[in-house]
């Protein structure tokens, strides 16, 4: 009975690795991605069967492509599409016939890049909102079960299998073009995918709900996915700014919570637990970003910002003007409240508290950051450091009531609390 489990567990763990090469070319062939991933559970389901008492193939992902291809005849037979699907299918796995191993020449695709890259962009399309790509895409090439979705965004599971199928409805209806964008197009989309890797890692990187501060397992799919991307997209500056940028923030992980859970903040973090290999990889990409020329975008400059503190070996030896400058650019190119409130912070340690404060109050009336507990928890801060310790007491005390992270609540009345001790022996 062991043994068996260990076999399902193994089965489940190569499929894991194996699903989005997988399902993306069979999206390929079907050109229906709810269908690709019925194609490609059902392989799984003869893998379980078969693969305890035979032991994993040599090539197990061709080994699940055959069987899904062979299913998927039978689909689009039942579906009297089999006269115009038959070619792209390739050779009929059929012919192996019924109970002899498929063969991995018949089964394996040959553009698995572009097939992946294809996937990737239909997952993240502009025709669904922000959650609903975000579910699809770690659904379909994170690997994650709709449970591990759920839980990773403290939301009930019936809520996520709704985003996964009104997605994969909306796609359909859409009739959205199984192809990569081109030109213009593919800039655009591409945004798009960005902001939904990027998405998944600050969710882990900084958790907004429940009782831990951090996801790391959230954290290592965005990461990567965006070396998927790197591999996919190896022109594309904010590709490798967006990869430099994780690696960098992902580098601090280990220093970023205390022995007990605590949040440790990025002043008070030990910086020899700050892992130098991601820091490695991350100043690497930084570096191809600037190499592709025509200017850093966003997300490159946030990683140059990410770079100024990987590089500096203590919190006082930061170069705090240079990342001044690079949230002034910044701003620039994608003004936002939180990009200012993000200078004003740069600036308060390059020139003094005041300075920084001044930028906060011209962005305190801003409607987006009326629920945004990082402006009173900044405010709070920077008049802490003024020896305004009661309008600091108070402001801290607001950002806790905002938050919906208990690490971070407990974090902050902590500072507000301290604050108020101050106080009454000024």
């Amino acid at each position: 009975m062991t043994a068996r489990a260990d076999a399902h567990r193994a089965v489940h763990a190569v499929f894991r690795i194996e699903a989005p090469r997988l399902i993306a070319g069979l999206a390929r062939m079907v050109r229906d991605v709810g269908l690709a991933e019925e194609l490609a559970q059902d392989a799984l389901v003869a893998a379980l069967e078969r693969w305890p008492e035979s032991g994993v193939p040599e090539s197990p992902g061709a080994w699940l492509m055959a069987t899904a291809k062979r299913r998927a005849v039978d689909e689009l037979r039942r579906r009297r599409m089999v006269d115009r699907k038959h070619e792209a299918l390739g050779p009929d796995p059929e012919a192996l016939g019924p109970t002899a191993p498929p063969a991995p020449d018949a089964a394996v695709d040959e553009p698995v890049r572009d097939d992946l890259l294809r996937l990737l962009f239909i997952a993240c399309h502009p025709v669904l909102s922000r959650e609903a790509r975000t579910a699809l895409t770690l659904r379909l090439l994170g690997g994650l079960t709709t449970e591990e979705i759920a839980r990773a965004f403290l939301l009930p599971e019936p809520t996520v299998a709704q985003r996964i199928v009104r997605a994969k409805r909306t796609l359909a209806e859409a009739r959205v073009p199984f192809e990569v964008p081109r030109g213009a197009d593919l800039q655009a989309r591409l945004e798009s995918v960005l902001e939904v890797v990027y998405l998944v890692f600050n969710e882990g990187y900084t958790a907004t709900a429940g009782d831990d501060w951090m996801r790391p397992a959230l954290c290592e799919d965005a990461l990567r996915l965006g070396r998927m991307l790197q591999a996919l997209v190896p022109d594309a500056a904010e590709v490798h700014g967006l990869a430099a940028l994780m690696e960098l923030q992902a580098s601090r992980a280990a220093a970023r919570v205390g022995p007990s859970g605590e949040p440790v903040l990025l002043l008070d973090q030990d910086r020899s637990r700050w892992d130098r290999l991601l820091i490695q990889r991350g100043l690497a990409a930084l570096e191809r970003a600037e190499g592709l020329g025509g200017g850093l975008g966003p997300y490159a400059l946030q990683a140059a910002i990410a770079a100024c503190h990987a590089r500096a070996r203590t919190a006082a030896l930061t170069d705090w003007p240079r990342i001044a400058a690079l949230y002034d650019a910044l701003a620039e190119l994608t003004p936002s409240p939180v990009i200012e409130l993000n200078r004003a912070v740069a600036v308060a340690m390059a020139f003094g508290p005041a300075a920084g404060l001044e930028l906060v109050d011209a962005i305190a009336d801003e409607p987006s950051l009326r629920r945004y507990h990082l402006l009173p928890s900044v405010r709070g801060e920077l008049l802490s450091r003024l020896g305004r310790l009661e309008e600091a007491r108070a402001e801290l005390e607001r950002a806790a009531g905002m938050t919906r992270n208990a690490r971070e609540r407990a974090l902050l009345l902590e500072r507000a609390a301290a604050c108020g001790r101050a106080a009454k022996g000024a």
